[in-house]
């Protein structure tokens, strides 16, 4: 049976909290509030139940002081930026990550926008990640060390 990618506003907190806190290595830790502020302010928030994966994009109307968002605001006037997806490990594999990216997709072009952006650690590697996007089509188009200690890679998909 098919999963629903539903909003993230609909489904429970707790259990989308410990996915992502349980990989923070990859996203950052997120308290409640700060999740919901993200979610009540996202251009994209959306989910798989139960707490399988998830995805958070915002646009360029976003409010988010985020260094990865504000590099894709400095440079690009109209765009989606994907600033977290995670799928549990025992979900992986089952396309709820593709779905989410799809429905993503589908939502920018109808909004208008002509690019999706996010960005991957390239130290410490996430080669997963790295392989997933290329499939999609993203190509690097920046870099940067972050006050963190990050390295990351700036990716970009054209609609």
């Amino acid at each position: 049976m098919p999963h629903t990618i539903q909003a993230l506003a609909d489904l429970p907190e707790a259990p989308v909290l410990a996915l992502n806190n349980a990989h923070e290595k990859e996203t950052s830790f997120l308290d409640g509030a700060k999740y919901r502020r993200m979610v009540a302010e996202a251009f994209y928030a959306e989910g798989v139940a139960p707490a399988m994966a998830y995805l958070i994009a915002f646009d360029q109307d976003g409010d988010y002081d985020s260094p990865n968002f504000i590099w894709f605001r400095d440079r690009y006037a109209r765009f989606a930026y994907i600033d977290r997806v995670v799928t549990a490990p025992e979900a992986r594999g089952k396309g709820l990550a593709r779905a989410l990216y799809e429905d993503l997709f589908a939502r920018a072009r109808a909004a208008g926008h002509a690019v999706v952006g996010c960005e991957v650690n390239s130290d410490p590697p996430n080669p997963g990640s790295d392989a997933f996007h290329a499939k999609l089509g993203f190509v690097e188009v920046g870099s940067t060390l972050l006050a963190n200690g990050k390295t990351v890679r700036y990716l970009t998909k054209a609609l």
